[in-house]
């Protein structure tokens, strides 16, 4: 069984590596919300790697669940395809949800001049736009805490929906033959190598884009673009596409 559990947990690897690598839903959200909202490195780490757990940790749970049950490997494989069609759902509705209200921000923050007149009878134009603090009102202050917790716990609940199909085959072949410590060897490689992936390809993206800069007319619809990348990611998991 050693030779077995050493090929099993090679193939975890490499599945949760190539696995993670082929589904940009796995990272695209992440280097957008990055982006557009600011984040810090540390920031983005801590969030890729929260969501990351849960994503993982659902479908070891599901497993472990399926196996006491003794369901069937096509019953689990089947409740795995509802949970990846709601998260797709969510992942889609929260990217249109951001992408109207970042284009709602963007319009809202085109600069624009009022007249001003003084006592002289002298008109001056003064320039400004509605993200200055002097022309915010009292709920845009207190939105921006509100928005950068709902961004995240969105996240994670979508992908702790969000199943590992690959998984669950390499965790019935060593249950069979009631190898329950290769049971969690196997679930421990292949959640490390897809957080590990996910981390390594969030970093680098983030990294990047955060040396573009494109000047504060496109930057004002950085929220916007990255509510499109959300959707694009919930139509790619529930189409397939």
């Amino acid at each position: 069984m050693a030779a077995e559990t050493g090929i099993l947990l090679a193939t975890a690897a490499s599945i949760g590596v190539v696995h993670t690598l082929l589904g940009p839903d796995h990272y695209l959200p992440f280097v957008a919300l990055a982006r557009s909202r600011a984040w810090t490195l540390r920031r983005t780490v801590a969030v890729t790697a929260v969501c990351g757990v849960g994503h993982v940790l659902g479908s070891i749970a599901l497993g472990f669940l399926g196996l006491g049950l003794g369901w069937a490997l096509s019953g689990i494989v089947d409740f795995e395809a509802v949970r990846g069609a709601v998260a797709g759902w969510l992942l889609l509705a929260f990217g249109l949800a951001y992408t109207a209200w970042g284009v709602r921000r963007a319009l809202r923050g085109r600069p624009h001049a009022h007249v001003h007149a003084h006592a002289d009878g002298t008109l001056h134009l003064h320039p400004h736009h509605h993200r200055e603090a002097a022309h915010g009102h009292p709920h845009d202050r207190a939105a921006p805490g509100l928005r950068s917790v709902l961004g995240p716990w969105t996240l994670f609940v979508i992908f702790v929906l969000g199943p590992c199909e690959p998984l669950i085959p390499l965790l019935m072949y060593p249950a069979a033959a009631g190898s329950w410590a290769s049971v969690a060897a196997v679930a421990g490689v292949f959640a490390l190598a897809t957080i590990g992936t996910m981390l390594a390809v969030v970093v680098g993206g983030a990294l990047g884009l955060s040396r573009l800069r494109l000047g504060a007319g496109p930057e004002r619809w950085s929220h916007a673009l990255a509510g499109a990348a959300l959707a694009a990611c919930g139509l790619a998991v529930t189409f397939g596409l």
